[in-house]
């Protein structure tokens, strides 16, 4: 109880320190608007007691769409403390006291995901972002898994993709794992991973509670290959392609194996840009 009182204690004081200096930061349009995120959760990660391996790396190209599997509230803590990203998240989130703040400083991006019609709206909000120069992340699966298996990714905001490169660029996208391999020190199995997911209706402040009282967690990110996409863009195709390779990636994380599995994939295999066949079903 001690240690919890000390963290919390601790993870107010930087945030309180770093949220003003975030707010200007946006409010002025300053290159450290990007950092400071990056930073403050890169502390708030030591304070949690979440050791990080990374494997692969971002990809430098712009524009840049990050997607990944997800899991759990302590994912957006990671990607953002490996590398400056803006996140798209749930519209309700907006709303939610103190979470809802830091996630607007860090400029997300909402959707109302019970609202398909804004989709054309929150795509083009997402492509202006592209082409800013912000990597945006997007969650394949739209909601959180337990995370012992990857959910099917959805491709509605891969649209986004297709407004971004339309106006005459090569876009990238690159797939993310985030796997959650130990918990204290030992191997983390099927019943243990709960501990770090955030799923269903659990309370996520009784979730952060209990890490901040165990602490212990180890995850694993990789960032697969990246693939570089031409305005065309067949959504359907290329969201079973990420998935594909995050299963994998994650599974790889999971059993130990030092190295993402090479097994035949186009989206791993390509070095050239691929033409995506526009959806309209």
């Amino acid at each position: 109880m001690i240690r919890s009182i000390l963290i919390a204690a601790a993870l107010v004081t930087i945030t309180l320190v770093c949220a003003p200096l975030q707010w200007i930061s946006v409010k002025l349009g300053l290159p450290m608007r990007r950092l400071i995120p990056m930073y403050y959760h890169r502390a708030c990660l030591k304070l949690f007691g979440v050791r990080v391996e990374l494997r692969g790396e971002p990809t430098t190209n712009r524009p840049l769409l990050f997607v990944a599997n997800h899991s759990s509230w302590l994912d957006h803590l990671i990607l953002s403390a490996a590398t400056p990203v803006v996140f798209i998240a749930k519209k309700e989130i907006s709303s939610w006291p103190v979470f809802g703040t830091l996630a607007r400083l860090q400029r997300s991006i909402f959707v109302d995901r019970s609202r398909r019609q804004e989709t054309g709206a929150v795509n083009q909000e997402i492509s202006a972002r592209l082409t800013s120069g912000d990597p945006v992340v997007l969650y394949g699966e739209g909601t959180t898994g337990d995370g012992n298996r990857v959910l099917p990714f959805r491709s509605a905001l891969l649209g986004a993709m297709s407004m971004t490169v339309g106006k005459g660029e090569t876009g990238y996208l690159q797939p993310v794992s985030i796997a959650y391999t130990k918990l204290q020190g030992l191997p983390m199995g099927r019943q243990h991973r709960p501990v770090a997911a955030w799923f269903g209706d659990m309370s996520i402040t009784k979730h952060i509670g209990r890490v901040l009282r165990m602490g212990g967690i180890d995850a694993v990110v990789t960032f697969g290959p990246a693939m570089a996409v031409t305005p065309e863009m067949d959504r359907k195709s290329v969201a079973k392609a990420l998935e594909q390779s995050v299963r994998r990636m994650t599974s790889a994380a999971r059993s130990g194996r030092p190295e993402i599995a090479k097994s035949g994939n186009a989206l791993e295999k390509s070095s050239k840009p691929v033409s995506l066949l526009a959806e309209t079903r």
